[in-house]
């Protein structure tokens, strides 16, 4: 499966490849579109990158109920 066939949705838990300036790497999906908008987990910071910058860095996309 290649990495652009993969459906994001909302509020999917997503692990980028580097970690973020808190110190972790685990961000939730707040809006899909050309951009993507995520939000670090741990701190709350929310970044948006357009959807090709996204799919480079991203690691695995894990869903809502296999966090907890």
């Amino acid at each position: 499966m290649n990495k652009n066939d993969i459906v994001y949705n909302l509020n999917d838990n997503v692990i980028m490849k580097k970690s973020h300036a808190c110190g972790t790497n685990l961000w939730k999906i707040t809006r899909t579109g050309v951009d993507v908008k995520i939000k670090c987990l741990n701190c709350n910071r929310e970044i948006m990158m357009d959807r090709l910058e996204f799919q480079k860095k991203l690691k695995k996309v894990i869903k809502d109920e296999e966090v907890k």
